[in-house]
């Protein structure tokens, strides 16, 4: 066939009317209500519950999720939108509005029974409940199907001993997804996922992690210590909640993208002002071509890093498989997230190493984003395996 006469298919590189109409309003909402507490936040480790509220006023806790369970029933290029404009102003709220959507509501939604659905999903969507999801244990990081958590059958239910950390939302989680081990000899086909509520006797937060970045987002472990848990919150098929959890990953991973492409975006931001600003040598800073190059690399990384997060959340939307594509947009983001917000530095001068300005605090937030839900190198190794599966 000439290569003129070839179908096509037309390629859309904007947001619609409606997705443009919630990036402006999560804009205008994260400058009024996130920017002028950032600096405050961050330096008193504040978890801010107060916005929780107004989060949900605005369908940002149970984004992905139908209107019958309480949700904003918006899509994975919507979700990607929202994470990013949150995260241009401060991480901490974006990485929070994450944990909370893609990986403990997505996951009672995505396995969860109906009845599980409606006791837990409908109040973490309309943001009556805040969420956590605990996979990551002390021995068990990048090995993730290491864990060592138990679940013994008791009656009609589960014992559970062991324990989490580096769980988003550790103290202040009403819901908490967390996976255990239920026959060690099945090794990550014999891990199950359970549902643990606020409460619950023998399940209780543990250390507060003191973090590089993100202070505003509360990070903390989780304790298991004879903790009974009823069949009823099992989550999933027994032996099958590492298995869901990887998937659940590969859409969290999006929203991971999603968060370095926004600190990335607001770092770069930052830059260009002060560029614009700033005077050397009898002109601003901008006019020199040193300077223009480092702000024409960092427009293209970022660029770049949207494109692959959008064509991920694409793909997710339409029922695609997702893994190498997610795996791709987070870990290309992440990595350029880092080094746009190390050259925001740059371009600052000795002002960029002060808390006075901005980009500090984006390159301390944004180093998080190689490392949660799978390091660059686990990403790694997941691409270089799905592409030697292919060909």
């Amino acid at each position: 066939m000439p290569l003129s006469r070839l179908p096509t298919e037309k390629m859309h590189f904007e947001l619609n009317e409606e997705q443009q109409q919630i990036k402006t309003s999560v804009r205008e909402f994260a400058e009024a209500e996130i920017a002028p507490h950032v600096m405050e936040w961050d330096e008193a480790q504040h978890f801010p519950m107060e916005l929780q509220p107004k989060l949900a006023e605005l369908g940002l806790t149970g984004v992905l999720f139908p209107e019958e369970y309480g949700g904003a029933g918006m899509g994975y290029i919507e979700y990607a939108t929202i994470i990013e404009e949150l995260s241009r102003v401060d991480g901490s709220v974006g990485i929070s509005v994450a944990a909370h959507n893609s990986l403990c509501a997505n996951h009672i939604y995505q396995f969860g029974t109906e009845a599980q659905k409606q006791k837990f999903l409908v109040p973490l969507a309309t943001g009556k409940h805040l969420g956590a999801w605990g996979l990551t244990e002390p021995s068990a990081g990048s090995d993730a199907s290491g864990t060592r958590s138990t679940a013994v059958r008791k009656d009609d239910g589960w014992i559970v001993n062991g324990s989490k950390n580096f769980i988003t939302h550790a103290i202040h989680a009403d819901t908490c997804v967390a996976m255990a081990v239920t026959d060690r000899a099945k090794r990550s086909k014999g891990i199950s996922a359970f549902i643990f509520e606020k409460g619950m006797a023998g399940f209780a937060p543990a250390k507060k992690e003191n973090k590089l970045g993100l202070r505003a987002s509360e990070t903390a472990s989780v304790v298991f210590e004879d903790c009974y848990v009823s069949d009823e919150n099992r989550l999933g098929d027994e032996g099958n909640g590492f298995v869901n959890a990887m998937e659940i990953l590969d859409g969290g991973r999006i929203s991971i993208a999603a968060l370095a492409v926004g600190i990335a975006q607001g770092a770069y931001e930052s830059a260009v002002r002060y560029a614009k600003e700033r005077q050397q040598f009898g002109k601003p800073i901008a006019e020199f071509q040193a300077i223009q190059f480092k702000l024409a690399n960092m427009a293209m990384q970022i660029d770049a890093a949207r494109l692959l997060m959008y064509r991920a959340a694409w793909l997710k939307d339409n029922k695609r498989k997702v893994t190498k594509e997610s795996s791709m947009a987070k870990l290309f983001a992440s990595e350029i997230s880092v080094n746009v917000c190390e050259e925001a530095i740059q371009v600052h001068g000795g002002y960029g190493y002060t808390k006075d300005y901005p980009p500090e605090k984006f390159w301390r937030d944004s180093k998080l984003c190689t490392i949660g839900e799978g390091t660059s190198e686990i990403q790694r190794l997941i691409i270089a395996r799905e592409i030697l599966q292919q060909l």
